[in-house]
């Protein structure tokens, strides 16, 4: 059975893009979000075995997203990776500095990001 991954992005464009990677190199089972609250209900529902998180989004952002969910029963175990346009590095070590398995840069390379998140996860790769 395919692993599931949660892809949590303000930007269709980029939810899609992250999805069909994942799905197509990856051979991952995909599920989208656009924000905090779609991001707190797939969880509860589907329970992914990791999500994909947007550091910066309106509304409740990567870090207030990841705060949430670690509160929420169904989230609290749940591997998070984040991925941001971000390019300061004192910015990513604080991201990375959270309750996540890593940081992964934006725009990213749709052929790579399978064994990206596989390294990061600790799963053997696509």
């Amino acid at each position: 059975m395919a692993r599931t991954v949660l892809v949590v992005d303000d930007e269709p464009h980029l939810r899609e893009l992250a999805a069909l990677s994942l799905e197509r190199v990856g051979g991952f089972a995909v599920l989208t979000a656009g924000s905090a609250e779609e991001c707190l209900a797939a969880v509860a529902e589907h329970g992914p075995d990791l999500v994909l998180l947007d550091a910066m989004m309106p509304g409740t952002d990567g870090p207030g997203t990841l705060a949430r969910l670690r509160a929420a029963p169904a989230g609290a175990a749940v591997p998070v990776v984040f991925l941001t346009a971000s390019v300061q590095r004192h910015q990513v070590a604080q991201l990375g500095a959270l309750d996540v398995l890593g940081v992964l840069s934006k725009p990213f390379d749709p052929m790579e990001l399978s064994a990206q998140v596989c390294g990061l996860a600790g799963w053997h790769g696509p």
